[in-house]
């Protein structure tokens, strides 16, 4: 699994230098590149209007932007120096975002641009050597229940540069306004996103076509993450993590949108659905509207902790995963965290038997497995892991060292699990 930094709001094609120095001080090794800085949604909005009718001013336009658009050819001239900048850095370009139109768009004469600058995209992600790209669909002027015809030839048509390329185009769930408020567009429901990428993928021949999965875009449209991304399963390539209020569109760090100490946002759904899978895609951090409000004396510290909380991720998502790595395991810990690992994972994932460093625990039998002295891992083979089920991960990691221990060493968390023991165990913790 890799880790991904959106460039929105941190990178800027005419000056990366600064952007993208940052982001690889940051920690930050891979980026989703967004095109649309080149050509933004806005400017595509008001292509060919030269005045505002309403104040009958001069549209304020970007040159590179109209250029961009006016030229798709120029794409990657556009974002040359970026891509040097990047090869300077040893910032990986994974995945891409094509030039898009917003989702209140009204332009219903832009289809054959939109598919220039989406051939345009994939043109730069082969170059860049990027996986990766994310093509919006198009929404403008199209009848309801016609979305699939519309969107099949403009998706299939950009197959074969794909391949050529080494390029997997992946489809998004979009949301849609309706009297203001979001609610579901195309792909929001897993069962069309899935109908839609495996009929893309039969008619051009090739597995081409793959999804990403907003999750902001889960939060405003209410949806229960977990269904959804078992729903999907393989097919998800790439999680964007952003937080909202479920309301209103943002792009916030995870965690971050509270109201009254709780989570506006179903991050133990998605974690949950996500272990489910398998999911072994990327991670995307997308906090454009917290980099576009922080000062810029503090965005140093805004990275810093941005791939903290995605690590976070990472380590969560893969625990089922790292467990099915190994053929043999035993546990550190006798309390509530191991009590959690059998509940969940103990049939699946047996351990041979648990340790503690509480003496009065050792010979005792709990949750099914003997509790033994930690001098006891040192007869262990060398390939056999060590899963600590206790909050002092790195005490114990050290104190196992320590005593000359070889064996793989992974953190155990029962944070986000299939299901709990809601009664703790007081008279220990672990």
């Amino acid at each position: 699994m890799n880790i991904l930094c959106a460039s929105s709001g941190l990178v800027w094609p005419k000056s990366p230098q600064k952007g993208i120095s940052g982001i690889r001080e940051g920690g930050f090794e891979d980026i989703l590149l967004d095109m649309s800085a080149c050509c933004s949604a806005e400017e595509l909005e008001h292509l060919g209007k030269e005045r505002e009718p309403s104040r009958g001013v001069l549209n304020p336009k970007p040159k590179a932007a109209m250029r961009i658009s006016e030229h798709p050819e120029e794409l990657c001239s556009c974002l040359k120096l970026l891509l040097e900048e990047c090869g300077k850095e040893a910032v990986r370009i994974t995945a891409a975002r094509a030039p898009y139109l917003s989702r209140n768009t009204k332009r219903e004469d832009l289809g054959e641009l939109l598919m220039r600058l989406a051939e345009e995209s994939i043109r730069v992600c082969g170059r860049a050597g990027c996986r990766y790209l994310i093509v919006k669909p198009l929404i403008s002027g199209i009848e309801p229940g016609g979305e699939w015809e519309a969107n099949r030839k403009y998706y299939l048509g950009l197959a074969h540069a794909a391949r050529r390329n080494n390029v997997m185009i992946l489809l998004e769930n979009q949301c849609r306004d309706k009297n203001g408020n979001p609610v579901r567009g195309i792909c929001s429901d897993a069962d069309e996103a899935v109908s839609w990428i495996d009929r893309l993928n039969e008619e051009s021949g090739h597995e081409s076509f793959g999804f990403c999965m907003d999750v902001g875009v889960c939060s405003l449209c209410g949806q229960d993450m977990r269904e959804f991304a078992l729903m999907l399963g393989h097919r998800i390539k790439a999680v964007i993590l952003r937080d909202c209020d479920g309301i209103h569109e943002n792009a916030m760090l995870p965690f971050t949108s509270i109201d009254r100490g709780q989570f506006r946002t179903d991050w133990l759904s998605l974690i949950r659905g996500l272990r489910e899978t398998g999911f072994d895609g990327s991670i995307i951090m997308d906090f454009s509207s917290m980099t576009a409000a922080f000062s810029q004396f503090l965005r140093p510290q805004l990275i810093q902790f941005a791939r903290g909380v995605a690590e976070f991720f990472k380590w969560q998502i893969s625990m089922k995963n790292v467990l099915k790595k190994y053929d043999k395991r035993v546990l550190f810990g006798a309390g509530n965290m191991c009590r959690n690992y059998m509940k969940c994972y103990g049939g699946e994932f047996p351990p041979l038997f648990t340790c503690d460093n509480n003496k009065a625990r050792w010979g005792e039998w709990f949750e099914g497995l003997e509790v033994k002295p930690p001098e006891a891992l040192k007869e262990l083979a060398p390939d056999c892991a060590i899963f600590i089920c206790n909050v002092y991960y790195r005490e114990i990691e050290q104190q196992l060292r320590k005593m000359g221990l070889v064996n793989p060493i992974e953190y155990f968390n029962d944070e986000y699990m299939p299901s709990y023991y809601w009664d703790r165990l007081e008279y220990w913790e672990a």
